[in-house]
């Protein structure tokens, strides 16, 4: 099946939310954060199910609520990322988490490493991240909303696509690309491509939706000139269901070093580091402080901080001088004076935002 609606874009309310987006697709790693996730696509014939309008189905996931659920989310890295200086290089390949959610603001991640594991768990008040290779666990008091899905929505693909399908709508055509399988449960392929207006180097987002709870189970990105995937963040196996209190609690190990440490929110606003959107839809660009050891002006960092005046090409503007550092989805200009502009767009239009 392939039904087409084209919707129109929508203004400023929907700016921030897009931003958001667009920092998840092309947010600066290490230094610069950039980071995205893939999974590679299952086989399998595709399952039969009755046909659906792209109007319908998207109002379906907006209205969609996953409830409590468990799962494995199988991530892979194919950016192809410069390495940072001094610093471990940026990691590639597949990897693997186990998440778990209540439905209502609680949730836990599990991340293996080769040292050990960091959990990451969400009480609904305080966000508790615990690494077992050091015995530290870091402790920050966050507004329950800010956790609808668990503590790291970068892990969870139900919320991740559903960010995505919300802030994407109003500049993209939408089509139902046939079906897939997830994690074993049959799919429908929900595909959103950006209007020719946008200026954007990617060329669609296709979001696997759930046929009967229509929450999404993986998103993946795809970036003009490729075929692979670019992103793709998606359930190997997943259940919906009540979970065990236990998992949303956490107390500190006895020995443990625990650190306090305030809200992003207010951390960005008491730096200057606090993110602007400009522009929205596909093109939009986050424009940002970095912090002092982030800068790429060597005089400026704190000892042991990385070195980022050899990453990328030297580029200038109306804006200043900076390094520009590019990804297969987009990329990213760090300015001498301290500031990043990223963004799924072409250079112009990262110096177009510092200009703004």
């Amino acid at each position: 099946m392939s039904d087409r609606s084209r919707t129109g874009r929508r203004g400023g309310g929907h700016a921030r939310t897009t931003g958001r987006v667009a920092g998840a697709v092309v947010a600066v790693a290490g230094a610069v954060g950039l980071a995205l996730l893939a999974l590679p696509a299952g086989a399998g014939a595709a399952p039969e199910l009755p046909p659906v309008t792209p109007e319908e189905l998207v109002s379906s996931v907006l209205k969609a609520r996953p409830g409590p659920f468990d799962g494995t989310v199988t991530l892979d890295n194919q950016l192809g990322l410069p390495a940072l200086p001094n610093m471990p290089a940026a990691s590639s390949g597949t990897s693997t988490v186990r998440v778990w959610s209540d439905g209502d603001g609680r949730g836990r991640v599990q991340v293996p490493s080769d040292s050990g594991e960091r959990t990451l768990v969400s009480d609904g008040s305080t966000l508790w991240s615990w690494n077992s290779a050091d015995r530290t666990v870091v402790r920050s008091t966050e507004h329950a909303e800010r956790h609808t899905s668990g503590p790291d929505t970068t892990t969870d693909p139900t919320a991740a696509a559903t960010m995505a399908l919300a802030a994407l709508r109003p500049s993209s055509t939408i089509d139902v690309d046939g079906t897939a399988e997830v994690a074993g449960r049959p799919a429908y392929e929900l595909v959103l491509a950006p209007l020719p207006s946008e200026r954007t180097l990617l060329r669609e987002v296709r979001i696997a939706v759930d046929s009967a709870t229509r929450v999404p189970l993986r998103l993946t990105v795809l970036a003009n000139g490729s075929s692979d995937p670019a992103l793709q963040l998606g359930f190997t196996d997943v259940s919906f269901g009540a979970q065990d209190g236990s998992l949303f609690t956490f107390t500190p190990p006895p020995g443990a070093t625990v650190e306090d440490r305030e809200p992003r929110a207010e951390h960005e606003k008491a730096n200057g580091t606090r993110p602007t959107v400009v522009g929205d839809g596909w093109d939009s660009v986050i424009v940002t402080k970095a912090p002092a050891r982030d800068s790429a002006r060597a005089e400026d960092r704190r000892p042991g901080a990385p070195d980022l005046s050899t990453l990328g090409t030297p580029v200038s503007g109306p804006w200043g001088n900076g390094r520009l550092i590019t990804t297969t989805v987009g990329g990213a200009i760090i300015t001498d004076d301290g500031r990043v502009a990223a963004g799924a767009v072409p250079e112009q239009v990262l110096s177009s935002a510092l200009s703004a």
